[in-house]
């Protein structure tokens, strides 16, 4: 599809030449966002790195547009979206396919919990999606390979949509391009003023059918500073910056007027804004204990795209330093593949933690990062840039007449459809707070849907689990006398406590909110009651304070004779916090016993993670219960 325009070709001076320093910028950024990823304790505003880009993005697109107006006389709407597709698509579908062949050969469990995230990236409405399911940004626990894209969901829909304004500003407003810029500026400082008036200060939280910081939407909630960071209106701000920009910023055009001799006063402006972007990047926070950054909600994000307004006014002078130094070569081989960066880094981090909001350690993002270079380098040689300069066919060709090649595509091909039909094929489960609401009529809670049955020492299901048998029983059974609620941890023993005498309901990725909600359902179900004795362990996957384990106390039937909490040993930040205050639980709860896991873990060899006990054969899950079977008064398994 083509759109003519009425004003013939000017000249070139919307033309866009190569800058390396754009690429150093797009370095800079990623590896911010990477680094933010990997353990935001390490620069806790790092997401504004995907800030920058967005203004990037805006002005090279609108460049790109002036610049074929310019050529033309017309922007050829079918080729530059097909362009976009040729740059975009590749590495995405690549990305994508590792991710399915990932969970299908090592971490099923997750297929039915993905497939939403699937269609949402293949469209790239991954950010609708996610506000939708209630898996925001923010939210723990769950494994989410694909959450990053909702940031290449925000620029696609922006891709759609801009080429069309863009041909209707230059039928109508050609001559007043400089004016047209401004108009957007402003644009860019209204949603700078929607989003602080929008922005919820304080608590946010969903506890007791009590909405804090919650819009409700087609009957469900939706956290409101999660759609202003995910939502593509009140994101579009720095893409309007950049377009502006690009009104009033032509590289070519610059260096035909009065402010060619300003390179040296340029390069002084970027050295202040990359210094004060990047102590911008150590300040600002997205969230702390359940509440947002008022500073980002209500000016950080149009002063971070402020701030790169003034970088690409520098690197695209061509009398300025700035570009030649931001484009030197290692700041120029990570921008000039930024895209497979971002794309890759997320999933490869999430294969290593197995959930959101997990620090990796530094020898975890070293190896982490290893293989996102190695991966995005093959990526970008044999996929992305043969595709994007119309080499593929080529190469395809030349791997048809060599046998080897032959088998060796035909057997990606294979793994590849296997892993998709695996994904199709997956039981459909709920997603999210919001999805998981829906589907069970109750109030959202847990972060993350039960993955692991709820079963009895027989093996028979707890009525109410519906991952257990495709109808859930209606009937209650008989209090059981253990009952063991508990975590990822927990879940290596299962077969091992069912063998001692326990029900068993573990989940991965569990937090105080699930704990809570196990607590209640075996209640309802008739499984925790009069006799019963209860352990539990929670606290791995996040931090926990006195209200956390209050609420889970509160739901305790009366007639339970003994509550065990078990400590926990990790190597993450928060760990001797929880245990610290599970250690004093006796204190306020005179009835409750503590079985110090975090003392007897070193005992055993535990995995790689230093948590979980499913690696070196069976013995360290015998510890584990065998520790819990002692406190409790039974005997012991082997």
């Amino acid at each position: 599809m083509s759109a003519r325009l009425t004003t013939p070709p000017a000249g070139g001076l919307s033309r866009v030449p190569y800058l390396p320093g754009l690429d150093g910028l797009r370095g800079i950024a990623v590896v911010a966002v990477m680094l933010y990823h990997a353990n935001h304790d390490w620069i806790s505003g790092g997401f504004l790195g995907v800030e920058v880009f967005f203004v990037i993005s805006g002005y090279l697109i609108t460049l790109l547009l002036l610049a074929e107006h310019e050529k033309s006389g017309r922007v050829n709407l079918g080729q530059f979206w097909l362009r976009r597709a040729r740059r975009l698509l590749p590495a995405l579908f690549v990305m994508m396919a590792i991710v399915a062949v990932y969970m299908t050969a090592f971490y099923p469990i997750a297929r039915e919990r993905t497939r939403g995230d699937f269609l949402g990236g293949i469209f790239y409405v991954s950010n609708w999606y996610q506000l939708w399911v209630g898996q925001g940004y923010t939210a723990g626990e769950a494994f989410v390979p694909l959450r990053h894209l909702w940031s290449l969901a925000v620029e696609e829909q922006f891709y759609i949509l801009w080429p069309l304004l863009m041909v209707a500003v230059l039928r109508t407003a050609r001559r007043k391009l400089p004016a047209v810029g401004m108009r957007f500026f402003g644009v860019a400082l209204v949603i700078t003023g929607l989003t602080a008036v929008l922005y919820h200060g304080g608590l946010v939280s969903s506890v007791d059918q009590v909405y804090t910081g919650y819009w409700q939407v087609g009957g469900r909630w939706i956290n409101t500073n999660e759609f202003l960071y995910l939502g593509t209106i009140t994101r579009a701000g720095g893409l309007f910056l950049g377009a502006g920009m690009a009104m009033l910023w032509r590289p070519v055009a610059i260096m035909r007027g009065p402010l060619r001799d300003r390179g040296p006063r340029l390069d002084l402006m970027a050295a202040g804004a990359l210094v004060l972007l990047v102590a911008l990047m150590f300040v600002i926070y997205l969230q702390d204990s359940l509440v947002y950054d008022p500073w980002l909600f209500r000016g950080g994000f149009l002063l971070t795209g402020l701030l790169t307004l003034v970088l690409i006014a520098a690197v695209t002078h061509q009398g300025a330093a700035a570009g030649s130094l931001l484009g030197n070569k290692v700041l120029l081989w990570i921008g000039t593949r930024s895209y497979g960066l971002y794309l890759f880094h997320w999933p490869i981090i999430q294969f290593i933690r197995k959930e959101a909001q997990v620090l990796l350690s530094p020898v975890e993002f070293v190896v982490a990062m290893l293989l996102t270079g190695a991966v995005t380098e093959a990526s970008y040689r044999y996929i992305e840039t043969p595709i994007r300069t119309g080499h593929f066919k080529e190469m395809l060709a030349g791997a048809r007449r060599d046998a080897k090649q032959v088998v060796a595509v035909g057997t990606v091909v294979a793994v590849v459809a296997l892993a998709g039909c695996s994904m199709i094929v997956a039981d459909p489960h709920c997603v999210g707070d919001q999805d998981c609401a829906q589907t069970q009529n109750t109030v959202p809670q847990d972060t993350t849907p039960d993955t692991t049955p709820v079963t009895s020492p027989s093996g028979s299901s707890v009525p109410g689990d519906t991952t257990a048998s495709t109808e859930a029983p209606t009937t209650t059974v008989a209090a059981q006398r253990y009952v063991a609620i508990g975590e990822s941890v927990m879940v290596g023993a299962v077969n091992q406590l069912q063998t001692g005498g326990f029900y068993v309901d573990a989940k991965e990725n569990r937090g105080p909110e699930g704990v809570k909600n196990a607590v209640i359902k075996l209640r309802d179900a008739g499984v925790l009651g009069d006799g019963s004795t209860l352990v539990i362990q929670v606290g791995t996957n996040a931090p926990m304070g006195d209200a956390e384990v209050a609420a889970i106390m509160a739901e305790i039937p009366a007639g339970v004779v003994g509550v065990y909490f078990m400590t926990l040993h990790a190597g993450v930040d928060w760990i001797p916090g929880n245990n610290e205050l599970i250690r004093a639980l006796p204190t306020t709860y005179p009835g409750v016993q503590v079985i110090d896991w975090d003392a007897r873990a070193g005992e055993v060899q535990l995995c790689s993670d230093g948590i979980h006990i499913t690696c070196g054969g069976s013995g360290p899950a015998l510890f584990y219960t065998n520790l819990i079977l002692g406190a409790v008064g039974l005997p012991l398994v082997s």
